[in-house]
């Protein structure tokens, strides 16, 4: 069978199975693993596959939160209508924020991102601006019922809904990973200098590679807001984007499978070490964040890699890596195509070492 037929496969039971025999409590909590999910992608898209690194994508999330609900509640625009408009928005504010990364990097950049994300709740708050934003108090969304009569629950079309978004921005990821952009993405983060003298115009894809995460972003924040039916400038403080970067690394930070683990990490493990602990439920979810990450260093990603290398070796009776060409994260890694050293996916493959006496004459 092929893969794409199997992805289409897998994500129609996942979104028929949930809705038949889950509550519409269990359904919000899944229709907000794949709002993070979202999320965390567009993250994904900037800091793993383009070096580019952000500790404030929360703010973009905030912004997609607000445009729809701003329509929803001012304009009564449908829902659905929300997204691409919110879309546009984040990418717009994406991609002037992402000018003073042509100049900007590292951990530079990564304090100016988080200043954006300390910076949106205050203005949100702005009296200016608050017969829109509602001030402290927020807005308050109707969660949409199903269209065309369809006998389904708000909570259950919704969740149906949000999977099909997700499944659609999935899709585009993955192309444009596995495609010339993606290349020039990797080529810059793994080496800015070369990737510019073999052509690669540095100033465009960094731009544009930042607005395409931040329009990631905001569609999540979007989702998310429809689905809590609540927005405030509280909830949208420095700890979304902390919780947004959990993720990210949980789930492997190029790997764009892992980051739907990262998703149900930062939704379900701060409810389990609440329930573990009711008077240090932080101390519960450190810890259990640092077990993680002893254990799985490379990310969910990397280590369900590890693990398939494994079996296809306890299969095969060989020692050595698989012959035909193999998906690492996004990436298509052929062992004797010459990428060794190249960071693809949640891994690293290894480099051979040349001996001490290569290239001399014995």
């Amino acid at each position: 069978m092929r893969t794409p037929w199997l992805i289409a496969i897998l994500v129609l039971l996942a979104a028929i199975v949930p809705v038949a025999g889950f509550t519409d409590y269990h359904l919000f909590q899944l229709t907000m693993v794949v709002v993070y999910a979202i999320a965390i992608l567009g993250l994904s898209l900037l800091t793993g596959f383009n070096g580019q690194i952000s500790l404030g994508h929360g703010a973009f999330y905030a912004i997609g939160a607000y445009t729809t609900a701003i329509l929803m509640t001012t304009w009564n625009v449908p829902y659905w209508l929300t997204l691409p408009v919110s879309a546009v928005v984040c990418a717009g504010v994406g991609f002037l924020l992402g000018l003073p990364a042509l100049r900007l990097g590292g951990l530079y950049l990564a304090l100016t991102t988080f200043a954006l994300a300390v910076a949106i709740p205050q203005i949100l708050k702005y009296k200016a601006i608050e017969d829109w934003t509602g001030g402290v108090q927020g807005l308050v969304i109707d969660k949409p019922d199903a269209p065309f009569g369809l006998d389904l629950s708000p909570d259950q079309w919704l969740y149906l809904f949000t999977v099909a978004v997700a499944a659609v921005l999935y899709v585009i990821a993955w192309n444009i990973v596995r495609g010339r952009i993606g290349r020039a993405m990797m080529a810059i983060r793994d080496h800015a200098m070369a990737a510019e003298a073999m052509g690669i115009n540095l100033a465009m894809v960094k731009t544009r590679t930042f607005a395409l995460s931040a329009m990631y972003t905001g569609l999540a924040g979007s989702l998310g807001a429809i689905a809590v039916q609540f927005v405030a400038p509280d909830s949208f403080g420095v700890f979304v984007s902390i919780f947004l970067f959990v993720g990210l690394v949980v789930g492997g930070v190029s790997s764009i499978g892992g980051t739907l683990i990262g998703a149900a990490f930062i939704e379900f493990v701060p409810n389990l070490a609440d329930k573990v602990s009711k008077a240090a439920p932080g101390a519960v979810y450190g810890v259990i964040l640092i077990a993680v990450m002893f254990l799985m260093p490379a990310g969910a990603g990397g280590f369900l890699y590890a693990l398939w290398r494994r079996v296809f070796r306890a299969r095969s009776g060989q020692g050595a890596a698989p012959e035909q060409p193999v998906e690492i994260g996004a990436v298509s890694y052929e062992p004797d195509s010459g990428l060794t050293g190249m960071q693809t996916g949640a891994a690293f493959v290894d480099r051979p070492v040349p001996s001490e006496n290569a290239g001399r004459n014995e």
